[in-house]
């Protein structure tokens, strides 16, 4: 059952990613990345690793995606008015059909963790406190190196929307 699930979710992370790439609305293509970021997180915990399936929740489809909406919003791209031609069914039909798959599969899931219980954990699952234990005493440089480099990112993208805020005459 839980190879069913499995494939299930990698088939809805693929089908939500290619609509993902072919989208013109940038909108809608955040959308779709996100639910490619639930099934992920999904694979995840099924994989044993709910730490990590949780982080993809919070980090990707959280906080990432709210930055991605934020520079669509800054740089003020406008939705292609081409697109809006078609009708309001054929738009949702992929959104609300990758919905459902993704509800489908957390319900079964919830489902099979009830039923298997303590049992079913892995012999490979690394508790939070295992795992920040590693992450700040043996990877505790690499942490430093990837927090700069957000942080970097950050000025930068202050930097870049500060210049455009001054040319653009914006109050």
């Amino acid at each position: 059952m839980a190879a069913t699930i499995f494939y299930i979710l990698s088939a809805v992370a693929l089908i939500a990613t290619l609509l993902c790439i072919t989208r013109r609305n940038p909108v809608h293509a955040v959308i779709y990345l996100v639910h490619a970021f639930f099934a992920l997180a999904l694979m995840f915990y099924l994989l044993g690793a709910p730490l990590v399936a949780a982080w993809e929740v919070i980090i990707y489809a959280g906080a990432i995606m709210v930055l991605f909406l934020f520079i669509i919003m800054m740089l003020e791209l406008a939705p292609d008015e081409s697109e809006h031609s078609t009708s309001t069914w054929k738009r949702w039909t992929p959104v609300l059909l990758l919905a459902l798959a993704l509800v489908v599969c957390t319900l079964l899931i919830m489902g099979i963790e009830s039923v298997v219980g303590k049992e079913g954990v892995p012999a490979y699952y690394a508790s939070p406190r295992d795992f920040g234990y590693a992450l700040f005493k043996e990877y505790a440089l690499a942490v430093e190196v990837v927090s700069f480099q957000l942080l970097f990112a950050a000025v930068g993208a202050f930097y870049v929307g500060k210049k455009e805020w001054r040319r653009g005459g914006r109050k």
